[in-house]
């Protein structure tokens, strides 16, 4: 279940809450069988809590949204992907320690 501060992305709200978004945001594509999503699951909460108000952090699954998934080439999970202005500027995929992630989002702000 995700936190308070992320967003449940859908193919139907993706564009309206990640393309059209007024403030940068990371987007986790996950799966429930995927074990590595799980683990990396609270580092992902702790970082929507942290940056609330400045980045915004949803989370998609791949099962529930496959035209999103196919329309970003998601080939593996978890992949994080970082939108400015509603264009893709940074990616990662799988496992990814809190502190690299941290990195990432300092140079979407």
């Amino acid at each position: 279940m995700a936190g308070a501060n992320i967003v449940h992305l859908t193919d139907a709200n993706f564009e309206n809450e990640v393309l059209k978004a007024g403030t940068p945001t990371m987007v986790d594509f996950t799966a429930t069988w995927c074990s590595p999503c799980r683990q990396l699951a609270p580092i992902v909460e702790q970082l929507a809590d942290a940056y609330v108000g400045k980045i915004k952090v949803g989370k998609l699954d791949i099962d529930e949204s496959q035209a999103t998934a196919q329309k970003y080439r998601i080939r593996g999970v978890p992949t994080l992907l970082f939108f400015r202005g509603g264009e893709v500027i940074d990616q990662v995929v799988g496992f990814t320690p809190k502190a690299k992630l941290e990195d990432r989002l300092q140079k979407l702000l």
